[in-house]
């Protein structure tokens, strides 16, 4: 079976190019007083295997543990999705965790994996077809933080929704409801979404997560300087930055930064970004929830709570959202 993504135009009204917001985002980022540089940014090629590396991190307790809550309870979660539903997995990324869902869902519809890397969606979704070949796979090529279109040809069942792997961790609490309330818009009337949501723990376990041992986390942190290094001919010296993570109690998020271990200037697109000892980029945010917290900003998106899972130690959740 031959998959061909869905090209769709996530910002109808813009003529910005993905190269172009790239180049954008960093500047306005590094030209900020606390200098950042947004998290999807994180996810080219080499970024994203880099990524699947950390799961596999024995510190990275995310991946592992929600894997465990869909496969111990994933014949509950498709018992609370419409018969014969499209199901939407916005930022699919890997399939590993869709597969879990797939094998209770013998009577869907069609499966739509949206993901901004298109080489990685062509390549996953492959995959899953040769082990599903029945399955109706239509992959769309975006960013699903904007908007864009279903394919044609969806069948007229209800459409559901799966998120996986606390990424609304990683925006800010508004911006996170704003999310939730966009998947609602692109999902439709009556639609169901499936969301895991990492929760508040021990600091230990936060900081050893995010900077783990073997330093994947690190290299996965400092490729984002490669990457502006190569697609926007900037000069950033890789060895005199460092990786920095830890989770802050007052903010109950993670936060992870570049660190310049020396005074130093950078060039980009002909200007120079001054970097004093110490100065931080703050690449990433990671919000961590108690149960009833998300249950407030799922409500406050518009979305109830159905039902709520964890693993037995109380590290992860998956939750059960309908309109």
């Amino acid at each position: 079976m031959t998959i061909n993504p869905v090209f769709t135009d996530a910002t109808p009204l813009s003529t910005v190019s993905p190269e172009e917001q790239f180049r954008d985002d960093v500047l306005v980022g590094l030209a900020a007083s606390q200098k950042f540089i947004p998290a999807k940014y994180f996810y080219d090629e080499i970024g994203s295997d880099l990524f699947e590396s950390i799961t596999q991190q024995p510190e990275y307790y995310p991946t592992r543990t929600e894997i465990g809550i869909l496969e111990a309870f994933g014949s509950d979660i498709a018992s609370l999705l419409p018969s014969h539903a499209n199901l939407v997995e916005f930022g699919s990324g890997s399939t590993v965790k869709v597969r879990r869902l797939l094998a209770h869902l013998t009577d869907l519809a069609a499966y739509v994996p949206v993901d901004v890397s298109e080489s990685f969606l062509r390549s996953e979704a492959e995959t899953l077809s040769r082990d599903f070949p029945h399955l109706s796979i239509q992959p769309v090529a975006a960013d699903f933080t904007r908007p864009f279109t279903l394919p044609d040809g969806l069948s007229d069942g209800a459409v559901a929704g799966f998120f996986p792997g606390s990424t609304i961790g990683n925006f800010e609490p508004p911006q996170a409801a704003r999310l939730l309330a966009h998947f609602g818009r692109v999902l439709g009337r009556g639609a169901s979404l499936i969301v895991g949501v990492d929760l508040v723990k021990d600091k230990a376990v936060l900081d050893a997560a995010y900077d783990d041992a073997a330093g994947v986390t690190a290299k996965f942190n400092l490729n984002l300087l490669d990457r502006i290094n190569r697609e926007l001919d900037a000069d950033f010296d890789r060895s005199s930055f460092a990786h920095r993570a830890y989770f802050a109690p007052e903010t109950s998020r993670v936060e992870m930064h570049l660190v310049s271990l020396r005074a130093q200037d950078v060039s980009l697109e002909g200007r120079r970004f001054r970097f004093s000892e110490g100065e931080t980029v703050h690449t990433e945010n990671s919000y961590k929830y108690t149960i009833d917290g998300f249950r407030d900003l799922a409500a406050e998106a518009g979305w109830d709570v159905a039902k709520s899972w964890t693993d037995a130690e109380g590290l992860f959740s998956v939750h059960a959202l309908t309109r």
